[in-house]
């Protein structure tokens, strides 16, 4: 059995380890530190690591493990200083869905209330799209900055959205995608720890978290969506971080796009009080949490505050004045001008759009990744004609498809779409909000 030595100059053996959390026993803070780091350093191999993950994934953490998990994976690597920024800064994450494209809208929008806005954002994996992808869809914007420059930006203007640095909690990057190929994905103390301690070590002081729920999100159910929500929370309180955490509908895609360039342009509709009602209603929603945590002010007094900004103009001209700092041309966004119409086979009621495969077979069309390294065409996505609930004529546009030599075949897309005689019940978009109390 190989022992490998610790920082404080003890051997532990990764074996045992194992053979712990098999067994449903409790590690200590020092066990799971010392498993991080040394995976990181590259020390413990992957076979091991994943082991251990399934053992997790299989047996679950008590919050006290949690706790430690996320305190090793945030002390891994940097942790940003951002006590240089005026006033209190509010991140906004979401665990991912199909046409989720908040982020974009919710920056300029809490940032024309007055609250800075220092986030530092992914890439997409999977079937789920990332800010920085969609972001580089508009032609010249810069991803990368330094730390003073950013700083400086935020102060300026009040938002600032970059890629994240290379040694933010590199031990989550690690093993996330040691997750991504071992299914070990689905463990609600890993996504948590996951998600905070990149929250965490990017320091916001306060953050609110939209937890998907439903076909094309990774949290299927209400009740895991709960269970994880709840965890986060607390992980905000361990850590003296105030978490709200809204749990919204995915049972369809969020708006009437999915692609990048697509989703930033309705973006640009969103901002100038012409979007979708659903991502309206959504980003208004979130943003007046936003708001409440940033400016320390009544929710309903915050909500006032975004829905003028948002249809007086002010968000859509800070996005203007943001995305011009960062040296992002407006009108070259990148949208491909091959187009094909989808169309109903029947007349009906749309009862179904199965948004976790139109997430798929947009990554197959090229607007998303199935490897780090693969390219993404920016151009290419949907855009939905129809929605849940709409009534369709036989021979009526669904949905138009921006490709690109794609081999999606009609068929494929055809099988997105459920069209019935009688319409179904209505999923409400807001599902619940935890917090704390």
């Amino acid at each position: 059995m190989k022992l490998v030595k610790s920082i404080k100059g003890d051997y532990m053996n990764m074996i045992e380890l194992i053979e712990k959390k098999k067994n449903r026993l409790e590690l200590t803070k020092e066990e799971i530190k010392w498993v991080v780091d040394h995976y990181t350093n590259g020390d413990i191999p992957d076979y091991q690591m994943s082991s251990f993950l399934m053992t997790i994934v299989l047996n679950g953490m008590s919050n006290e493990e949690t706790f430690s998990l996320t305190k090793a994976m945030i002390e891994s690597g940097d942790v940003l200083d951002l006590s240089e920024i005026e006033g209190t800064i509010v991140d906004k994450h979401s665990t991912g869905g199909v046409g989720d494209k908040t982020s974009i809208i919710l920056a300029p929008l809490v940032a024309a209330c007055g609250v800075k806005v220092a986030k530092f954002s992914g890439r997409g994996l999977g079937h789920t799209g990332g800010t920085i992808d969609k972001l580089e869809s508009i032609d010249g914007y810069q991803v990368e900055m330094d730390e003073k420059t950013f700083i400086k930006q935020v102060n300026e203007i009040g938002i600032a959205i970059i890629s994240q640095t290379k040694n933010l909690v590199p031990a989550d990057k690690k093993i996330y995608a040691l997750r991504d190929v071992t299914g070990t994905t689905e463990s609600i103390p890993l996504i948590a720890s996951s998600i905070m301690s990149k929250k965490i070590a990017s320091g916001a002081s306060a953050m609110v978290i939209d937890v998907k729920v439903g076909n094309g999100a990774l949290m299927k159910t209400k009740e895991d969506a709960e269970r994880l929500a709840k965890l986060m929370v607390k992980i905000g309180k361990y850590f003296n971080r105030e978490v709200v955490c809204v749990l919204t509908n995915m049972e369809e895609p969020l708006g009437c796009t999915i692609g990048n360039g697509l989703e930033v342009r309705e973006c640009i509709e969103v901002l100038q009080g012409a979007g979708p009602k659903d991502i309206t209603d959504l980003v208004l929603f979130l943003g007046s949490y936003m708001v409440s945590l940033g400016k320390h002010i009544d929710l309903k007094d915050a909500r006032k505050e975004v829905t003028e900004a948002l249809f007086q103009g002010k968000a859509y001209k800070k996005f203007e004045e943001w995305i011009k700092r960062q040296h992002g041309n407006l009108e070259k966004i990148a949208i491909d001008p091959d187009i094909i119409s989808l169309k109903s086979k029947s007349d009906g009621i749309v009862s179904e759009i199965n948004a976790c495969e139109l997430g798929e077979l947009a990554k197959r069309l090229g607007a998303g990744r199935t490897k780090k390294e693969d390219k993404i065409d920016y151009g290419v996505g949907f855009v939905l004609g129809k929605k849940v609930g709409d009534f369709v004529l036989e021979n009526e546009e669904l949905m138009k498809v921006y490709y690109n030599g794609s081999n999606v075949t009609m068929g494929e897309l055809q099988n997105c779409f459920t069209v019935e005689e009688h319409s179904k019940e209505r999923i409400p978009l807001i599902l619940e909000v935890v917090k704390s109390k």
